[in-house]
């Protein structure tokens, strides 16, 4: 399977998901209009400086907090993009999982999903950050 670029990445949930963000990177530039096109480029020139963070959430001392589990570039996102709850389910199992999108170091914006199973992710050790 040849990889998405990103235009066909910005046809899917991702592409949604951050075009409030499109929107207002568009207008700081002076772009208070933006036609489909323009959100695309835009799209297209931020999606290589992103990252994401897979996170879910779990009991802790009588709260939750969410344990990291994974961060990806764009390059190894394409199986997130394609069927989020068929990757997070096959790989993590079930549970309350939280994507967060960043370019650099900045957040952009956040996605949840909720997969049904065994919380396969309760044995794997936390991303540990540097």
């Amino acid at each position: 399977m040849e990889s998405l670029g990103a235009s066909e990445v910005f046809a899917t949930w991702v592409g949604k998901l951050l075009r409030p963000f499109l929107l207002e990177l568009l207008e700081r530039k002076g772009n208070t209009q933006p036609m489909e096109a323009d959100l695309q480029a835009a799209f297209e020139a931020l999606w290589p400086e992103c990252s994401t963070k897979l996170m879910v959430q779990e009991p802790w001392m009588g709260t939750v907090r969410f344990k990291s589990l994974a961060r990806y570039r764009p390059e190894e996102f394409e199986a997130m993009v394609l069927d989020p709850m068929g990757y997070l389910s096959e790989r993590f199992g079930g549970g309350k999982f939280k994507v967060n999108f960043y370019q650099g170091m900045n957040f952009v914006a956040t996605r949840n999903f909720k997969p049904e199973g065994e919380a396969k992710w309760k044995e794997m050790p936390e991303l540990q950050e540097d």
